[in-house]
């Protein structure tokens, strides 16, 4: 029996290459979980509607559950695993930590990606602007109130920190 077509596919994630070859129909957060072991990124409903899947494309924020990978050819990939700098934890992993900001811990990577894009594009002004533009992650232990502490943190921090976010 003949398997499907495969095909190979250059992406560059968290700054390396890497050379695979996927069936056309993978998404992204398989490619990444299954091909490259970069498992940080969690496959929670897998149909696009709790965030836990969020990665950067080109420094946009993505569902990568779908997303397909050969979609992402000659694009720069950021998922969790990239954003710690050497031992130094980003500001916003470092708000997360210091103000209990995940419980069961399931949808903390993808919440952390949104918050440090949302405070990039400078959509974190007040709680409301906050809660708007983290609304496409979903927390099931209700950690809300500790995510935008976290946020509003590291938004709040000396221009040192927050020019990491």
């Amino acid at each position: 029996m003949i398997g499907p077509a495969r095909a190979p596919v250059s992406m560059r994630v968290n700054g390396e290459i890497h050379e695979i070859e996927l069936e056309p129909r993978v998404s992204l957060l398989d490619a990444l979980r299954d091909h490259l072991s970069l498992t940080g990124s969690k496959k929670g409903c897998d149909q696009g509607t709790c965030g836990a899947c969020t990665v950067w494309v080109d420094d946009r924020r993505v569902l990568a559950c779908l997303t397909l990978a050969v979609a992402c050819e000659g694009h720069e990939i950021s998922t969790i695993e990239g954003l710690a700098t050497g031992g130094d934890l980003h500001p916003v992993q470092s708000a997360f930590i210091e103000r209990d900001a995940f419980q069961c811990g399931y949808c903390t990577s993808g919440q952390i990606m949104s918050a440090v894009a949302l405070l990039k594009e400078g959509n974190a002004a007040t709680d409301e602007e906050i809660a708007e533009h983290m609304s496409g992650n979903l927390c099931r232990c209700a950690a809300y109130p500790h995510i935008r502490a976290a946020i509003r943190d590291v938004r709040d921090a000396d221009t040192t920190t927050s020019g990491r976010a």
